[in-house]
């Protein structure tokens, strides 16, 4: 039996790494057979390619240039995805496709077209299961984490930028029915709790 493909999407500093974390706890207690893995990495390959896209140094790096590293880092990641579903596994996912529309397509201004098909060959047959969106404006991310992380290139642009982006999540999870808000707000254990509702809800636990 296939496995069930589930992604974990939001904002920089709104608590996704804290949830998985703790997600993992709880599907340990429940011994499920599940992978987390992350992107841009989760392959050697991949994570090296992550080193570059995140690296400060690379300040003048072009929109275009960006968009397709991502997608270079996702194709092979892809293939140890698709392989890990082929044997029944649940894999979570620290952000996928609808990062890349959100930062690129929203955030750059690129056209969501040409992402849309770029995002399709980078992950061939491959399909989401369900999308959690953690929900948690700019603003008050920054705020709990402390302010952003300057030897992280993406960390470095402006708030202009990233209410863009949140602003498309917003759009996505209107339009699309696999994508769950969780409202980010709350204490760590409340904020699980609605994930673990959302996961059950849709027959993943």
């Amino acid at each position: 039996m296939r496995g069930k493909f589930i992604t974990i999407e939001g904002c920089d500093g709104c608590g996704k790494s804290t949830q998985i974390e703790l997600l993992k706890k709880s599907l340990l207690d429940k011994k499920a057979d599940f992978v987390f893995t992350r992107e841009p990495g989760g392959t050697e390959i991949s994570e090296r390619i992550r080193d570059i896209i995140g690296d400060p140094s690379y300040a003048d790096m072009d929109m275009y240039t960006e968009l397709l590293l991502y997608e270079a880092a996702r194709r092979q990641h892809a293939v140890m995805i698709q392989r890990q579903l082929d044997e029944g596994k649940l894999v979570f996912c620290d952000r996928f496709t609808h990062s890349t529309v959100a930062y690129q397509g929203y955030g750059r201004g690129l056209d969501l077209g040409v992402i849309e098909y770029c995002n399709g060959i980078a992950m061939g047959s491959l399909n989401i299961d369900l999308t959690l969106f953690v929900d948690l404006p700019p603003k008050e991310a920054f705020a709990r984490k402390g302010g952003a992380d300057k030897t992280d290139r993406l960390e470095c642009e402006a708030m202009d930028f990233y209410n863009r982006v949140y602003n498309g999540y917003k759009e996505m999870a209107k339009r699309d029915e696999k994508i769950v808000t969780i409202d980010g707000r709350g204490s760590r254990r409340e904020v699980l709790g609605r994930i673990i509702a959302a996961l059950t809800q849709r027959g993943i636990l």
